[in-house]
């Protein structure tokens, strides 16, 4: 990924991790986890990750990321992709953040449909592909909003810097025929 590409890579997920925190009760939503209410868990896993009236704990993050994960949450996909990305309370393993990025971004959760294109554009945890690169990047600025549209649409047009005419195309067909579906992942 040239240094271009990867500004406005970390342009894009810098919101992420200086978001204010919501007014969370702890205990009312552990309980709640508890229970398998996928999105308790998914607010869990992020209160740990974020340390949001929690002390940060990346491996209970992805403990609670996992069971959300392992529901069908999109959310709790694309960051249980993050660390395994990362490599924040789990071995860090490519192959798996690209597994969880696209179980997420298949259902529409933005955030994964664009790491899953940076996946494709820096060939890791997948072989490169550029099409696929633009098409997933292409997916989730059409659906992004404010800032973090604006700088999808540069991270696409970077990557479309790396591509041929034709190639521009046939990532602009699949970007249109994408819908999302729902998936189940299993453990």
């Amino acid at each position: 990924m040239n240094l271009k590409v990867t500004l406005l890579f970390f342009l894009a997920i810098a919101p992420a991790f200086g978001a204010k925190p919501p007014a969370l009760d702890i205990k009312a939503t552990r309980a709640m986890a508890d229970q398998g209410n996928p999105d308790a868990q998914t607010l869990l896993g992020q209160a740990y990750h974020e340390g949001w009236g929690l002390r940060k704990d990346f491996a209970e993050a992805a403990k609670w990321f996992r069971k959300a994960a392992e529901q069908g949450s999109p959310k709790a996909q694309g960051q249980l992709g993050l660390l395994y990305q990362t490599g924040e309370g789990v071995p860090q393993d490519f192959s798996l953040s690209v597994k969880w990025y696209r179980a997420g971004a298949e259902q529409g959760d933005v955030d994964a449909q664009w790491h899953l294109g940076v996946m494709y554009n820096t060939g890791r945890g997948v072989p490169q592909d550029f099409v696929q690169a633009h098409m997933w990047v292409n997916v989730a600025a059409s659906r992004a909003t404010g800032a973090q549209q604006f700088v999808l649409s540069s991270v696409r047009a970077e990557i479309a810097k790396q591509m041929s005419a034709e190639q521009i195309a046939t990532a602009q067909e699949l970007a249109r025929e994408w819908k999302p579906k729902n998936i189940e992942v299993g453990r």
